[in-house]
């Protein structure tokens, strides 16, 4: 009976994990056919997705946009940029610093906060570049066309109220870009920029000369360097590593210039 009992016992196992291994790939099936209906559902024809307004002329300034994460060039040339700002946080010690060492960066703004803060870049940003960051930090890739460019646009005149100067590069939050995003880049006679190089602060934390050793070691010509003027204490680490980054770079004999001084002076990757 004993023997009996085994053998059934091995059956119902093995009928059992056949059973759970159908049902796991009826569930894998389940889950790639929801996933295909929900993209599907997507509205890929005037949403996220889609960089073209219908079937009439499309209105989109000089009809085309470029992406640049960095730049090919023998010389050793670097883009400091910092996203996020401004904000009375960190913004006036990063210019501090910048002015000190009479190195240019490029500011990508937020609209609303150049709007709320903009006694802390106002006369301060000459030798420097800005560009549009989007209006509140919104992911841009999930609007459509219209809420976009409607985003871009409220940015695009805080920042010129707030600095007099109308930016002409456009660095969508976290980098994401949608068909939409190029759509309104595109009206506004925009550029988009990325990065090529981002500083890890969470990997040297409270070590701002070991983040700066790291940087420098990793930069290499036409390199555009991400940096942040806002955000958690982490952030610090960078910020207050700022002088060694600098130094060490020109040690290295980099020269600093702003995204479009780069683009101007070399060939785009």
């Amino acid at each position: 009976m004993a023997d009996g009992v085994g053998r059934w016992g091995r059956r119902a196992v093995l009928r059992r994990t056949a059973l759970l291994a159908g049902g796991a790939a009826l569930g894998a099936v389940a889950t790639a056919e929801s996933a295909w209906i929900a993209d599907r559902r997507l509205p890929l024809a005037g949403g996220p997705a889609s960089a073209t307004l219908g079937s009439r002329q499309q209105q989109v300034g000089s009809g085309a946009v470029e992406v640049t994460w960095g730049v090919r060039t023998a010389q050793r040339l670097v883009a400091l940029t910092f996203d996020d700002g401004p904000r009375p946080q960190w913004t006036p010690m990063v210019l501090d610093t910048l002015a000190k060492y009479g190195v240019p960066a490029t500011f990508f703004l937020v609209g609303q906060r150049a709007r709320q803060h903009a006694a802390l870049v106002r006369d301060r940003l000459s030798g420097h570049e800005v560009g549009n960051h989007s209006w509140a930090h919104h992911d841009l890739a999930r609007m459509d066309a219209h809420a976009a460019y409607d985003d871009l646009k409220r940015s695009h005149d805080a920042i010129v109220e707030a600095t007099g100067v109308a930016p002409r590069l456009l660095r969508p939050p976290w980098g994401h870009l949608g068909g939409a995003v190029l759509h309104a880049a595109a009206r506004l006679d925009y550029r988009l920029v990325l990065w090529t190089l981002q500083m890890v602060e969470g990997e040297f934390p409270h070590d701002p000369t070991g983040h700066a050793r790291r940087i420098v070691a990793d930069v290499q010509p036409g390199t555009i360097l991400l940096g942040h003027d806002v955000g958690t204490e982490q952030r610090l680490v960078a910020l207050r590593g700022l002088p060694d980054m600098i130094t060490g770079l020109r040690a290295r004999g980099y020269t600093f210039v702003t995204v479009s001084q780069m683009l101007s002076r070399a060939a785009v990757v």
